[in-house]
């Protein structure tokens, strides 16, 4: 660490690698709820979050676990599918208390055209919150359906049997078939639709 005058220190958050704040104030001066998506190593958590001086309030947040725990999704929890309808079912709820407007917020991820984030607002832009973002960055539906997971599933089981085992050893376990995950989606998006509305 250097000891002259003009080494300036960052912010704690920043240096850790959290927060870009130059961004964030960019976020904030709109005055909008920010939409929040963020992935880990097993899930994707949307948010919908209001700024307050005293500290940030989460107006909605919801994990892609309650998928598996309401729904019995046994696909992945961190795919396009599941990013899809977690954002769905946080739009929802952010309907319900009255948040019909959003900007995104993707932290400090990658903004890559159709990756799982893109897909959690997607979801929310389809339960009918209004969030500003451009369509060539959003997922197409087939991708969004797991289309290209069923593919990769069949494609896998003919050529190597021992890595598909591998692959979807979860979804095998609970007797489903991998390359069912596009009529799993759709049946598991008429419950969430009938649950929501």
């Amino acid at each position: 660490m250097s000891k002259q005058s003009r080494y300036k220190v960052r912010f704690r958050r920043r240096r850790e690698g959290k927060t870009d704040y130059r961004r964030r104030l960019r976020l904030l001066l709109s005055g909008k709820t920010r939409f929040v998506a963020r992935k880990t190593n097993r899930y994707i958590t949307v948010q919908f979050i209001d700024y307050s001086e005293k500290g940030d309030i989460t107006r909605v947040c919801v994990s892609s676990h309650v998928l598996r725990k309401k729904y019995n999704w046994y696909y992945s929890l961190k795919n396009l599918p599941a990013a899809y309808i977690t954002g769905y079912i946080a739009g929802k709820k952010a309907l319900k208390k009255g948040i019909s407007e959003a900007i995104v917020d993707i932290g400090l991820q990658a903004s890559t055209r159709g990756n799982r984030i893109y897909a959690a607002v997607k979801g929310a832009i389809d339960a009918g919150v209004k969030i500003k973002c451009g369509e060539e960055v959003l997922p197409p539906m087939e991708r969004i359906s797991g289309a290209h997971i069923a593919s990769y599933a069949k494609l896998l089981k003919e050529k190597n049997p021992d890595l598909y085992n591998e692959r979807f050893s979860n979804v095998i376990s609970q007797g489903k078939d991998p390359a069912d995950i596009v009529s799993e989606f759709n049946k598991l998006i008429e419950k969430v639709k009938s649950d929501y509305g």
